[in-house]
This record gives C-alpha cells, structure tokens and sequence, in this order.
C-alpha cells in the first residue's frame, strides 16, 4: 500500500513538472498549417511542425482521427507547404523554401549534398511517395492529368503520372507568375513582371502561341477567368515611380478592374476606385486572390473606400460598387464554398483584436456569423461535418477545430495535443490603450502576472512585433512568427514580469489611416512616439520597477527595440533585438534593389535620422542580438554594423548568431535557443538592477 501510494505520488508530481509553465513546453506543441479538404468534403488534411518535424496529417469526416502520413524525422528546416487533395483521393504538395537572392534554398543544417524545392504526388495513406519535379507553386489543371508549375521564372507542365518529366512550357521575358487555368483546360493566364510594369498573358495550349492582353504601362494582375473560359478579369495598379517601401501611402492614382475578351483582345474598364481614400490598392492581406469571378456576373475584390480593408461586389458589365462586409474591421481571408454559392470569410469585424469567420452572400445582406466566443478562428475549410478552421485562444495554441450549429467549436485530434502544455497556468491578457507621447491613443495588451500583490514593484518588458503590417491579437497568434512571440510573453509573465504588447502605428487591423501613419518608418519614425508612450505608461504603474523595464522584438520589432534603446536609455534597462533594422537605406535597397541613397539624398539624409543607428550616441543599455546569417528580410549585415557600433560606444552586449539561418526561423533548436538566451539575459540584466 506504501508502495502504491508513493507511485501515485511521484506520477502526481511528474505530471505537474511535464505542465509547468517553461518555453519549451509552450513551444513543443504541434503547429499545424495548410488545412485543406477534398472536394467532395469528406477527408482533410494538414500540416503539423512537430519541433522541427513537418508533416502530413489526413483525417476523415465526421470523427476525424488523425493519420500521419509522411514520416520526415528531422528538424531540418525544410517546409511543407500548397497541400491539395486531388480528385483520385492523391495528395501533392511542395516541399523546400524559395531561394534567396543569391539563388540559395534554406538549409539550416547543412544538409548534404544539398536540397532542393520539388513537388511531390502520394496516395492519401501516404504510400507511392514520388517527387514529380522540382519547382513550386503548383496549379493542376482542371482534367487533373496535369500540373503547372513555376521554375527559375518560368511556367513548366508535368503529368501527374509522369513523375521527373517536366518540361518548359513556354518562355516569356521577365519573371513570370500568378498562372491560372482556364476552365477547359486548353490555355493558361498568367501575369508577366517586367520591373515597373506587368503584363496580363495567355497561352494556348493548341497552338503554342503566347499572346499578351490590353497592355499598356501599368501593373497588371490577378487575374480569375470567366466560368465560360471567354474572358479575363483583373487588377490595373499604376506604376509609381521611384516607389519605395516603409514610407505612408494614403492616395495616389486610382486603381481599376478590368475585363478582357480573349479571343479579340477587347478590353473594358468594369470599375475605378474613386481619388482620395481607397485610391492605393493594398495587396498587403491574404484575401484569396484579391478578386474573383463569383456566381456569373459578379467581381469580387477588396477596398479600402471607407478606411477599412473590406470586400465590395461589382457586376461585370460595370456599375457602383456594393459593399458586402459593412462594420469597422478587416477582412482578412475569403473561401468560396464548394456549391459556389457563397462566401466564407475571416475577419475582426465587431471584434477587433481577434479574428471570427462569416458566411457573405453575392446579393449582400448581414453576414451571418459562423463562430463566436473568445477565440481566434481562421483558415476555414468546408467539410461534410462542418467547417473545419484552426483555432486559438488566450490559453490554448493553435489546434484544428470543428464549429458547430450553434458557433461553438470543438477540438479534434484531441489525443495529439501534448499533455504538458500548461494551459491553466497561462494568463489572459486585456486590451488596452496607451497614449503616445504625441496625444495618439495606441491600442495594447497588457499581460498581468499571477499572484500579484499590492505594493509589489515588478520587472516589465514591452513587446513590438515585426512587419510592421502585423497586429497581436488577445490569443495565440494564427502566425507561427507571432504565436511563438506570444508564447514567450506568456511566459515572461509567468516569470513574475508586467508584459505589454503593442500595437504600434503602421500595424494592421485598426483600418488604413493607422496603417499608413504619417511619417512612420523610413519617414520620420513616429512610432518612436508609441515606444516611448509604451514606457511611460508601465514606469507609471504602480505595479512596476521603473528601472526595470525592458524591450523586445523582432525585424521591426527589433527596429523598435533598437530605436528605444537608442533614444530613451533612461528608461529602458535593457533589451532583446532580434534581426533588427537598424538603418532604414541599407534594409530598403534589400526589397527595392534599383534604390541608390546617393540619387535621393534627401530621403536617404531622413531615412538615416530615422534609424537607430543615427542615435547611437545615446544607447547605453545593454543589449542581446539575435540573428541568422541567411535573412533574407534584414540583411545580416544590420546586426554586424550595430555590433561594431556598439564595441566603438562601449556598450555591453550579447550574440547569439545561427548560420544559414533565414528570418523566420526554420528551425525548432533555434526558437528555443533564441528565446532561452532572451529570457535568461532579462533575467540577468534585471538582477543586476
């Protein structure tokens, strides 16, 4: 009996250690990706990155019990990504990163002799595994016996049955992407970069004859075809010149819609947005692809007319345009549903820092609501048992979920969510405003340890997140990025520190006028101001040690961070710059490579007094950096620069440098790595206080 009952202890207290609140049990949970079903809704599948493992899962409608059916055994780096079932029952996907600009696919580890970004076909059990080809962005064509695909720029054909035989389809000047099928099957669209113009092309099949529609010297693309193959819709964006990036644009030349009959060439203008707001088309949300032919005679596309990133309805024989999504919020995903009949979108309408899926109809009306609660439901999918969607909340990491009638979901695969997550020990953090040191109210959320006692003085660290097109939601975020960002929050929390999360300027969600904040970024950094309003606002608290307060984040979190540290070490102690910016005319010559600071001096001369580097003078907190050698977002060299900086101020600081390394990173080591030093170097700095 003793013997019992010291058993029964012991594995009491095994199981309270294995959910205690540490960064690799809030990590080590399955994050899954690419939810998908088939066609007639009977089976889905998706994407689960084990610690590092990527892999397929497949379930089948109404129970779902899951079945893995790849067996990759490494963290290795190497991403799973366009899962689609196709009407066989088989399964293709992509497997492998894009390459940098150099022409280097991720490989973390070192993989010898290499790897590659291949397309690859198997049975829906997993079985017959083969590598049709190497390439990426895989469109099949409607009678399934073929797959396009992208290559070095280029659009190749492979059979499904033919694995390793592709072959260029056609070659075309400049880098050639967004192909689209016709519904027959006998031609592809397909949208043709040329630099500072694009073209809308068309090849037929039959004839081997490549042709180019309604050219002219805009940007044109997305283009969706007629459900009878007859005509092309798509976007005509106006080419800017000298266009450059983090900088605010709130007007410009208005963009259009246009239809052209592809047999004569014909072209006609559907719809022009209006001058004023809403005249910039914003390609910045993943709202499917940006237009759609819907049920015959109506485009479907997003809008920003009434400051808001809503969907509208035209028809194709031009007119006003309806809006579908009335209420201030965004829209941030669209699904057709599988009769075509309606609409299935993502959005934090009527909940503004979170995110809810609706049903819209062509002919408008209120969108009815399909899920509710405090949680953060995004990438739906139809299935015979209901839509399937991932799911998070303020306690739970992201899961697939079925939604019931009455809006309520339900985990599935239950049995594979690790019993160590600590669930009941995490926090739920509040939504709040601070006030920038400019008068602008800034939306946060505010993580409050448990336990806390009156009079208690706590270290406080001040999350930004990175973008600076993101938004932190009041849950687990629907991005990896974000929801292990999250995580360590809640964790910090759990450490006893006040956290807060901002919502900086220039961010999303809010609508487009905070987006497009005048002078953010490369333009006059004002949301130095939020930064610095973030540490008033916790050195005010009464539950904080006002020389205690710490910053973090990442890419322009880590900008943020920099920038804080730089100009307000008085009161910012320390913090954690994790591939940061850190002088705005080398990061944007990385996207926009034409860009020459010596030609645009003056912009150049305020880009620079807008970086971190230009207040160097001023930083003497201590600092950890973090970064990998093969960003592609922020160039390494960022990271370098400071440091060598920082040795001429005689600043202390730390590194923790990953080779081969890209932003986001790809491997599970390096999250954990990454975040173990970030905690233990706050945990050391605030000591020393």
């Amino acid at each position: 009996m003793k013997k019992f009952f010291t058993l029964g202890v012991s594995l009491l207290l095994m199981a309270a250690s294995f959910a205690q609140v540490t960064i690799e049990n809030l990590l080590n949970v399955p994050y899954p990706t690419a939810l998908t079903s088939g066609a007639d809704g009977k089976r889905i599948a998706w994407v689960f990155n084990d610690r590092g493992m990527r892999n397929i899962y497949v379930a089948d409608a109404p129970d779902f019990n899951a079945r893995k059916v790849t067996n990759y055994t490494l963290d290795d780096g190497q991403e799973i990504t366009a899962v689609e079932f196709l009407r066989n029952g088989k399964i293709l996907f992509v497997r492998g990163g894009a390459t940098n600009s150099s022409g280097e696919l991720p490989n973390p580890i070192a993989l010898q002799p290499g790897v590659d970004r291949s397309i690859w076909l198997m049975n829906a059990d997993g079985s017959d595994l083969k590598k049709l080809v190497t390439g990426y962005y895989p469109k099949v064509s409607p009678d399934q016996q073929h797959v396009a695909y992208l290559s070095s720029g280029q659009v190749w054909l492979v059979p499904t049955d033919s694995a390793g035989k592709g072959k260029k389809l056609f070659h075309s000047r400049g880098s050639q992407n967004s192909i689209r099928w016709s519904p027959d099957g006998t031609k592809l669209a397909f949208v043709s970069g040329r630099g500072d113009h694009a073209f809308l092309g068309v090849f037929e099949r039959s004839t081997n004859q490549v042709q180019f529609l309604d050219v002219s010297v805009d940007r044109d693309g997305n283009p969706v075809w007629s459900a009878d193959g007859k005509q092309i819709a798509f976007i005509r964006t106006p080419n800017v010149r000298n266009r450059l990036i983090f900088m605010p644009e709130r007007e410009g030349h208005p963009w259009s819609v246009r239809v052209v009959e592809v047999s004569t060439g014909k072209a006609r203008e559907v719809w022009k947005a209006k001058p004023g707001r809403g005249s910039v088309f914003h390609s910045g949300f993943p709202v499917a692809d940006n237009l759609l032919w819907w049920m015959g005679d109506r485009l479907i596309f997003p809008w920003e007319q009434n400051g808001w990133q809503q969907l509208y309805s035209v028809s194709v024989n031009g007119g006003e345009a309806q809006l579908l999504t009335p209420g201030e919020g965004e829209v941030e995903g669209v699904e057709l549903t599988r009769d075509g009949k309606s609409m299935i979108i993502t959005t934090n309408i009527g909940d503004i820092d979170r995110r809810h899926l609706y049903r819209i109809l062509p002919t408008g009306g209120k969108p009815q609501q399909l899920s509710v609660g405090d949680g953060i439901e995004y990438s739906p999918v139809e299935t015979t048992a209901g839509i399937v969607c991932l799911r998070t909340d303020a306690t739970t990491a992201a899961w697939p979920h079925v939604i019931g009638a009455n809006g309520q979901s339900k985990m599935i695969v239950a049995d594979l969510f690790p019993k160590t997550f600590p669930k009941k020990d995490l926090v739920t953090p509040q939504a709040i405003m601070i006030t920038a040191t400019d008068g602008m109210k800034i939306p946060a959320q505010l993580f409050l340890p448990k336990g806390a006692k009156a009079g208690d003085k706590r270290p406080a660290v001040v999350f930004f997140h990175g973008g600076s097109r993101r938004q932190m939601l009041l849950g687990f975020h629907y991005s990896q990025y974000y929801h292990n960002s999250y995580a360590l929050n809640q964790y910090f929390a759990s450490q006893g520190y006040v956290v807060l999360s901002v919502n900086y300027r220039s961010g999303i969600g809010y609508g487009m006028e905070f987006r497009e904040a005048l002078d953010y970024g490369a333009t006059g950094a004002s949301e130095y101001r939020d930064v610095e309003g973030a540490g008033l606002y916790l050195a005010q608290r009464p539950d904080v040690d006002p020389k205690k307060i710490g910053l973090w984040g990442g890419s322009y979190g880590g900008y943020l961070t920099a920038l804080g540290l730089a100009r307000a070490s008085e009161l910012f102690s320390c913090g954690v710059d994790i591939h940061g910016v850190h002088d705005w005319n080398v990061v944007i010559r990385n996207f926009v490579p034409a860009y020459n600071a010596e030609k645009n001096q003056a912009f150049a001369r305020m880009a620079f007094e807008s970086s971190p580097l230009h207040f160097i003078k001023g930083w003497r907190s201590p600092v950890l950096l973090i970064h990998g050698d093969d960003d592609r977002n922020v160039p390494f060299s960022e990271t370098v620069s400071l440091a060598e900086s920082l040795r001429e101020q005689g600043v202390y600081f730390e590194q923790v440098i990953f080779p081969d390394e890209v932003h986001g990173f790809l491997l599970h080591k390096n999250w954990l790595s990454a975040y173990l030093a970030s905690a233990d170097f706050f945990k050391r700095m605030f000591e020393r206080k």
